[in-house]
């Protein structure tokens, strides 16, 4: 770097391309002449503040950003100072997306876009300009970058970032424990009855619906977190999808095959194992976009299987469904009906689960991205023992006509919503037509549910309906045990659920600790009478085929 004097006011020559790539800007039509220039004016008088400071003329702002919290940041001037520049650019970057004059679906592509490289081209992405990484090779003789590409190459044979150490992890060992039993497989789910922890259960069983999109045991991670095991505890006969991982040979499946001979066929199944015309449903996530689609079509054929209908963080609106809408649109749906559909020149194709869980690590590429390339190769640290990013990390593969159907009818078309706009198993949909009470959850930080998408199912269902929000996000909000006593959620105290998510917030009163608790009491009240817990698995007719979690759900993607 040259030397300046003390008066020198301009900014460094650090910074100077990106003054320059400002000025380069000037003629996109997207961003007024107006708006550009007070962005460059303020970049200006900050880069100049920066580099006066890095002078010793003034003070430097602290540096609130986790990423460079470590001390060796702040002991070297040089990087201190490219901290800050680093740190100024994005803060501009992203002003100019957000300043570019476009629709709203456009916008929110700019500033995603942005965002990535951005988050990429942090300096502590790399080894030559990150400081606290040089001073561990240092003081370690090498070693820790030995280990840094070890890993490497390891998370190289395994197509993926590693985010915990997945050997400490296996199914049905140390996760997804909760004891039962396969009562019935077919080619696409197994299903799982576990055992009572109680001497007597509700007469009405409990069936769960997953996720498709992920394995089920994100609901029975381990005992004290386990909503499964909760449900089981609190006196409930408790059967749930375990969804096949899909292979070449079920790669033609469609939408109307996961609602026939997934969650339609599990309701049967449950219903004749429990000798119960009525069964209490959940459904989390998709797997509540699921069964509620299964739930109309037996509406339409005149049937009422669902005593209740709990929904966990779920999608039956579709029109604002979170940052995952910037991925979908006309040209991008239909690219994706040429290549995976059933039209596809080379027939139906698999949807495969890393392309999926390496699209969901990048809506959050800082804390699940960059932050593993750092740890593990640059500081050469072995990621953390953590079953939920062990389940992260246990991808699942989706059959490409089913895929495909649910994007073009849900997040491009929302169609799903319509009264009688969708065939689905041949029959007129209706999510109206579903007579049961429902409770429906939302969590208040989901970036891919947003809890106002979850609310507007209040709009769409017919019977009696109760909402409640959680804190936190997607999974950290749903898997909330009341013995943990963390987070809160939110209850109105009246029964109105207006239009407008907002106007129901205003009226409601946080509660302090997990919302389980809430929806338990009323789970209760619609499971029917006690009655002595069954002494076997399944009934006569399906009877055990193997100890839970099954074979399903071992499989690799």
């Amino acid at each position: 770097m040259a030397t300046r004097k003390k008066n020198d006011a301009s900014p460094g020559m650090e910074a100077l391309p990106f003054a320059e790539l400002m000025q380069q800007m000037a003629h996109l039509p997207q961003i007024s002449p107006a708006a550009l220039a007070e962005l460059q004016a303020d970049y200006l008088k900050q880069a100049t503040a920066l580099w006066n400071a890095s002078l010793g003329q003034g003070e430097a702002a602290a540096i609130g950003d986790r990423r460079f919290a470590a001390p060796e940041w702040q002991a070297n001037p040089a990087a201190s100072f490219m901290t800050r520049l680093y740190l100024l650019n994005s803060q501009t970057l992203g002003k100019m997306a957000a300043a570019v004059e476009a629709d709203d679906k456009t916008q929110a592509r700019i500033r995603f876009a942005v965002q990535q490289f951005v988050d990429a081209a942090s300096p502590s992405n790399f080894l030559a300009l990150n400081p606290e990484a040089q001073k561990l090779a240092l003081d370690s003789h090498g070693e820790t970058l030995a280990r840094g590409l070890q890993q490497l190459w390891g998370d190289l044979q395994r197509g993926h970032v590693s985010q915990t150490d997945e050997s400490a992890f296996e199914v049905g060992k140390n996760v997804a424990t909760t004891p039962g039993s396969i009562v019935f497989e077919n080619e696409l789910f197994q299903l799982i009855e576990y055992a009572p922890l109680t001497a007597k259960v509700h007469a009405r069983p409990f069936l769960l619906v997953p996720p498709c999109i992920n394995k089920f045991y994100i609901l029975d991670l381990q005992p004290d977190n386990s909503l499964i095991r909760y449900a089981v505890a609190q006196g409930h006969r408790v059967f749930v999808v375990s969804w096949r991982n899909p292979d070449e040979s079920i790669k033609h499946l469609t939408w109307d095959d996961y609602i026939e001979q997934g969650a339609i066929q599990a309701i049967q199944v449950v219903q004749e194992i429990a000798g119960q015309d009525q069964i209490n449903a959940l459904g989390f996530c998709v797997g509540g976009t699921i069964l509620a689609t299964a739930l109309a079509v037996l509406a339409a054929r005149g049937q009422q299987p669902a005593a209740s209908l709990t929904l966990l963080t779920t999608l039956l609106d579709f029109a604002d469904n979170g940052i995952l809408d910037i991925f979908v649109d006309e040209a991008s749906v239909r690219l994706r009906e040429a290549t995976l559909g059933a039209e596809a020149p080379q027939g139906p194709q698999l949807l495969h689960g890393q392309e999926l869980a390496t699209t969901f690590s990048f809506l959050r590429p800082n804390d699940l991205v960059w932050n593993y390339v750092v740890g593990n190769y640059l500081k050469g640290e072995a990621p953390p023992a953590f079953d939920l990013l062990y389940w992260n990390g246990d991808s699942t593969n989706l059959p490409g006509p089913m895929y495909c159907w649910y994007l073009r009818h849900t997040y491009l078309q929302n169609e799903l919503k319509l009264p009688g706009k969708l065939t689905v198993c041949g029959e007129k949909l209706d999510l109206g037509a579903i007579q049961a009470p429902v409770y429906i959850y939302g969590s208040r930080e989901d970036h891919i549910v947003p809890w106002q998408a979850a609310y507007r199912s209040t709009q769409i269902l017919k019977g009696r309906k109760r909402f409640v929000l959680g804190a936190s996000g997607h999974i950290a909000g749903v898997i909330n045990p009341p013995a943990k006593g963390k987070r809160s959620h939110w209850i109105a105290k009246s029964t109105a659920l207006p239009a407008d998510p907002e106007a129901w917030f205003k009226s409601a009163t946080e509660h302090p600790g997990s919302w389980w608790t809430d929806w338990s009491a009323w789970l209760a009240s619609h499971a029917g009478p006690m009655k002595p817990a069954p002494k076997a698995p399944g009934s006569r007719k399906y009877k055990s085929i193997e100890p839970a979690p099954g074979r399903y759900v071992k499989v690799k993607a």
